[in-house]
């Protein structure tokens, strides 16, 4: 019941062909998603049906994304830089419907992804056909717009060099061939398509948005979702970063603890004020906040210090970190000396313990597909309270 996805294919010096051959793929598939709707109530999620289920999925999880990159990124930005005239009104009409296209056929496939995921696992054989109806019927008024319009333009404007970078920038972005390294330094890209992130979603407490965020990377274990970023500046204002672990956040604000007298200590001291950054990209989420630094209470220091393990304890009291030292062996015979005065029960040092971050600006970032992404910010008020607004991407 499936269409075989198998077929020969233009190469990238045919750009231009690859992007209708992309269409003609496009249209096997909703041939499959109606056959799919006519085959599920008689026989259920079988063995075919989960076969076509997932070959939907593969396309437009990762072939579909790519032609619409391919688009945004290169034809249609190259033929906004080219177009002169009748041609240039054309495009100052069309261009903004055809992404908006792009943004509701994603929405539309993320409906339909968890309908087929289910149907492909065989655990439902529910597939809705307005949201297939509406999915093939955006897509090709889209596709016939490009078919008409779009793609004789750019056939007609664009020189050959043109058509040779739009190829070789299509064939990069699939992996394929040996760029050179910046290029492909440029090139590297990764979209986003995950979740979105509007006013309705979030709380009206920053503080209490971003413990719900990080309760959700702990949940989806995130790679050290506790570590961020610390940017400071120096007495020249030059900025310094680094990654740290945050070990509280409250209603107060984000504490970390560290060496006093280490450069970024050095730094807080001249300049109090700092920012930091979380980004766990498994769930394309990153926080950023901004802020005025002050040192934790002693009482804090000393219960968090005495909380460490033994071994993290007695490098606190054995580095002057960011000192240099001769070798690994200087450190090593310093840390045997610690351990040797103090045993179990080493103190805290006085230049080691906590600063928290009180929060002014805090910014919730939801990744989304080509780079049009979602942007929520709280702004502390004289007042205390937050007002909160959206950013454009």
């Amino acid at each position: 019941m499936t269409a075989s996805l198998i077929d020969t294919a233009p190469g990238f010096d045919e750009p231009l062909a690859v992007l209708k051959h992309c269409h003609d793929r496009i249209r096997k598939q909703m041939q499959t998603l109606e056959r799919l709707l006519a085959h599920l109530p008689a026989h259920g999620a079988d063995a075919d049906a989960q076969k076509a289920a997932q070959a939907v999925l593969n396309y437009f999880d990762k072939g579909a994304p790519l032609h619409h990159e391919d688009e945004e990124q290169n034809l249609i930005p190259m033929l906004l830089a080219t177009a002169n005239g009748e041609d240039a009104e054309t495009l100052a009409r069309l261009v903004p419907a055809l992404i908006e296209d792009h943004s509701t056929m994603f929405a539309i496939w993320q409906d339909l992804h968890e309908q087929l995921k289910a149907i492909a696992e065989g655990s439902a054989t529910f597939l809705n056909p307005a949201d297939v109806r509406r999915f093939a019927e955006t897509y090709a008024r889209h596709m016939e717009v490009e078919e008409t319009q779009v793609t004789p333009m750019a056939r007609r404007l664009f020189s050959p060099a043109q058509l040779k970078a739009l190829g070789e920038a299509m064939q990069q972005r699939r992996g394929i061939g040996a760029p050179a390294s910046g290029q492909a330094l440029a090139d590297l890209r990764r979209d986003y398509g995950q979740a979105s992130l509007s006013e309705s979603d979030v709380l009206a407490d920053p503080i209490a948005q971003f413990a719900k965020w990080f309760d959700e990377a702990i949940k989806a274990e995130v790679n050290e979702p506790n570590a961020m970023g610390l940017s400071t500046v120096d007495e020249d204002g030059r900025p310094h970063s680094r990654i740290v672990l945050i070990k509280q956040f409250d209603a107060r604000g984000f504490t970390w603890y560290t060496n006093y007298a280490s450069d970024k200590g050095r730094q807080l001291r001249a300049h109090p004020h700092a920012a930091l950054l979380f980004f766990w990209s498994e769930l394309e989420r990153q926080v950023r906040i901004e802020g005025d630094v002050e040192l934790t209470a002693a009482e804090e220091s000393d219960k968090y210090f005495h909380s460490r393990p033994l071994k993290s304890r007695l490098a606190a009291l054995a580095s002057h970190q960011s000192d240099p030292i001769d070798s690994r062996e200087a450190l090593e015979r310093a840390y045997a000396a610690v351990e040797a005065q103090y045993g179990e029960a080493p103190p805290r040092p006085a230049h080691w313990g906590g600063y928290r971050l009180k929060p002014r600006r805090i910014e919730f970032w939801q990744g989304r597909r080509s780079r049009f992404h979602d942007r929520i910010v709280y702004l502390l008020q004289p007042d205390g309270s937050w007002q909160r607004e959206r950013l454009q991407p």
